[in-house]
């Protein structure tokens, strides 16, 4: 998975990188089939904004989060897009392979 980081008003450190790496980076545990992934870090007076879209087969998954600590809001992030992950995983793999209308009925 390929990870661009950006900043907005905001300059990346060494620290801030590695710590979007890790949270973000979580997502592989869960779902192996990610493109790629872009984070944008951003700070406007007391907002500290942070939004990742993550590119999957078929879906761009897009999230958002903010608070008045930059750190803070990479964790709501985190959360955020674990979840969606996860709901999306789950749909994929609960499709039926076939229509139920196309199912053949045993005989009885």
């Amino acid at each position: 998975m390929s990870l661009n980081i950006t900043g907005r008003n905001l300059d990346i450190t060494p620290a801030i990188r590695d710590y979007v790496k890790s949270k973000i980076g979580r997502i592989e545990k869960h779902f192996d089939n990610v493109v790629d992934s872009q984070v944008m870090l951003s700070i406007e007076r007391l907002k500290h904004t942070a939004e990742v879209t993550v590119r999957v087969p078929g879906k761009d998954i897009h999230c958002a989060s903010s608070d008045e600590n930059l750190y803070a809001a990479i964790d709501l992030l985190a959360d955020k897009i674990d979840r969606q992950i996860l709901k999306y995983k789950e749909k994929a793999n609960s499709h039926a392979h076939e229509p139920a209308k196309r199912l053949e009925v045993p005989a009885a």
